[in-house]
């Protein structure tokens, strides 16, 4: 018998070790080092399958958690990724970031593998996942994706993210849906054929392709809920509503929806009037839809930022996200800022923070919106200074201390009143001196640039005594 490759034995063996960690865990009384043992095993093999560096053919490259540095370009300014963006299964930067039933993120690919491998336990809390489901986290990988577009960093394509092309098959079912949907002469028929379109745009990615060469048909569906017995169901709506959520996932599927001219009115209107899983669904469209710029703009000049700020200050944890996610995404651009602030958006997220609601998620609001001084003069009325100083020293994630010291910066830029406030938490805390020297790139400039304003302000305090 021929002896195996080297490679091949390498594999074999860390599979091996990978079931052999796995029926130590699945035997219970496992010890901490078993579950860190199984997640290093599947890491390893993963690395001697696909080649050196994760990728199929190796290939050279500037480190884990890094960008590669350019040809003519130091190591040295090749760009850390942040802690929090990386997988903590694969320590690579997450394109596709998803919460599992422990809360816990990580990359769609490496948790479905762990997944696979048999494990039911997750990576990091060891806790026992008795629901495998995996949520998107919308609002990790916006901030992946502007972090990626600041510093010029290649973000890998997500797996479930790749053009998939609709089969004769799909284009006959799709049609058949449609054609019960728009002609059916029973109200209830209609109704089954909305729940089972629903369940098909969830299931099969091949079959929201079928939209791009049916452009129409979102006009024609929501066309159809004017019947009589359809018009007043809140069922309905939330299924037409998440039908579009569905489609909206397929990348080409954003411009066709954006340019039909009832679909984002009517994901306005379900944000206005519909029942909380219909709103939180239209938040969760909108967000996606909104990844192109062209949509944003459309989507802020028809009036979705007004109701997207109420559903964050009312709705349930689920829609509270996705309006955070998808008021993010579309201040990104300039007009919708201004937009957001006419619409109250400051004291909603200042009073998420201080109710320890969707904390993250407002200081990455409130740092988008700072570099305008109405903006910051508003989050200084709600005692922003002491919020934003606690956040720095209380928060346990590092984006989070960014966003809030990019905030106190900027408070500390257009009212120098407030220096003097920064400066007696600091002699108390240390707070931004130790944020100077372990927080990221952006937080430690901002916490350095604080310092020496302080620095300058006493040096003039004491020539002038």
């Amino acid at each position: 018998m021929a002896k195996p490759a080297p490679a091949e034995e390498d594999a074999a063996a860390l599979r091996r070790r990978l079931r052999r960690s796995l029926a130590a865990v699945a035997a219970g009384g496992a010890a901490a080092d078993v579950y860190d043992e199984a997640a290093a095993a599947l890491e390893a093999l993963r690395e001697a399958e696909l080649g050196t560096g994760g990728r199929k053919g190796g290939g050279g490259g500037g480190g884990e958690g890094r960008r590669p540095a350019a040809e003519g370009e130091e190591e040295k300014d090749a760009v850390q990724v942040p802690t929090q963006f990386l997988c903590p299964i694969s320590s690579r930067i997450m394109s596709d970031p998803v919460i599992v039933a422990s809360g816990q993120t990580y990359d769609r690919r490496c948790i479905e593998e762990w997944f696979s491998a048999g494990n039911q336990l997750c990576p990091q809390t060891h806790q026992a996942l008795l629901d495998t489901t995996l949520i998107p986290n919308h609002l990790v990988r916006s901030m992946i994706l502007q972090w990626c577009t600041e510093n010029r960093f290649n973000l890998p394509p997500a797996e479930n993210q790749e053009e998939s092309n609709a089969t004769n098959s799909d284009q006959k079912t799709f049609d058949e849906i449609f054609k019960k949907i728009t002609s059916s002469p029973k109200s209830s028929e209609m109704r089954q054929a909305i729940k089972y379109l629903r369940l098909a745009t969830k299931q099969n990615s091949d079959f929201r392709a079928v939209l791009g060469e049916r452009p129409d048909s979102i006009s024609r569906m929501i066309f159809a809920r004017s019947t009589p017995g359809l018009q007043n169901d809140p069922q309905v709506l939330e299924d037409m509503v998440t039908i579009i959520l569905n489609f909206s996932l397929h990348d080409s599927n954003k411009k066709v929806i954006g340019d039909d001219p009832e679909a984002i009115p009517f994901l306005i209107w379900a944000l206005k009037s519909g029942d909380m899983g219909s709103r939180g669904n239209s938040a969760a469209a909108i967000f996606t839809l909104s990844a192109l710029d062209s949509n944003k703009e459309k989507i802020g000049e028809l009036g979705a930022i007004g109701p997207l700020v109420d559903l964050l200050d009312n709705g349930n944890i689920i829609a509270k996200k996705d309006a955070a996610s998808a008021i993010f995404n579309l201040c990104l651009l300039h007009e919708n800022k201004s937009r957001a602030t006419k619409n109250g958006i400051v004291d909603v997220a200042m009073r998420a923070i201080d109710d320890q609601l969707l904390v993250d998620g407002s200081l990455a609001i409130l740092a988008l919106l700072s570099s305008n001084h109405e903006v910051v003069e508003m989050i200084t009325e709600f005692d922003g200074t002491a919020c934003m100083l606690r956040a720095i020293r209380e928060s346990e994630c590092s984006r989070s201390k960014e966003n809030a010291v990019v905030v106190l910066f900027a408070i500390c830029m257009f009212n120098r009143m407030k220096l003097k406030e920064v400066e007696v938490d600091e002699k108390i805390n240390g707070s931004l001196a130790l944020l100077a020297q372990s927080g990221t790139s952006r937080a430690r400039r901002k916490a350095v640039g604080i310092l020496e304003k302080m620095k300058r302000n006493m040096h003039n305090r004491h020539l002038s005594c």
